[in-house]
C-alpha cells in the first residue's frame, strides 16, 4: 500500500509539472501538427477551374470528357497529407492548361467515396484518364515521383 502511494505522488508531480509549463509545453507538442493540419486545409479549400472537391457529378463530367484527373484521398489530421499538399497545388496550377482536374476527398467525411474507389488509407492518390484507372499511390510525398506520375497522364 505504501508503495503505491509513492507511485501516485509521483504521477501527480510529473503532471503538474506539465501543467506548470504551461502552453509552452502543449504549443510545443502540437505546433507541428498544427502547421501541416493548415497546410492540408490549404488544399481543402483550393479554388480554381481545375481544382474542387470530389462529387460524384463532377468526377463523372470529367470522366466523359476524357480529361486526366487526380483524385487526391486525404486527411486533415494527415501528416503524409500535409507533405502532399503544396505538390498538389504545383501540379493543379501546372495541369490547369492540359484540362487536368483535381478533385480532393476527405478520408474522414466521404467514407462512400473512400470505399467506392478501393482506397484503404489516407494519403492516397488516383490518377484517371477518363474512365481508365492509371495508376495510383499511397504515402508518397517526393515531389518529382508524384508529378512524373500525374505527367505520364497528362501526355
Amino acid at each position: 500500500m505504501r508503495r503505491s502511494n509513492h507511485i501516485f505522488a509521483g504521477v501527480a508531480v510529473a503532471v503538474m509539472a506539465v501543467v506548470a509549463g504551461g502552453s509552452g509545453v502543449v504549443a510545443w507538442l502540437e505546433g507541428p501538427a498544427v502547421a501541416e493540419a493548415a497546410l492540408a486545409r490549404k488544399v481543402h479549400a483550393a479554388t480554381g477551374a481545375n481544382v474542387s472537391r470530389y462529387t460524384p457529378e463532377a468526377f463523372a463530367a470529367a470522366q466523359a470528357a476524357g480529361q486526366p484527373i487526380l483524385v487526391a484521398i486525404h486527411a486533415r489530421w494527415c501528416a503524409t497529407c500535409a507533405a502532399q499538399a503544396p505538390i498538389i497545388q504545383e501540379i493543379a496550377a501546372e495541369g490547369a492548361g492540359k484540362n487536368l482536374r483535381v478533385l480532393l476527398v476527405d478520408f474522414d467525411t466521404q467514407k462512400d467515396v473512400v470505399r467506392k474507389l478501393g482506397a484503404t488509407m489516407q494519403s492516397t492518390l488516383v490518377v484517371f484518364h477518363g474512365n481508365q484507372e492509371m495508376v495510383r499511390t499511397v504515402g508518397d510525398t517526393d515531389p518529382e515521383s508524384i508529378k512524373a506520375t500525374v505527367r505520364r497522364t497528362l501526355i
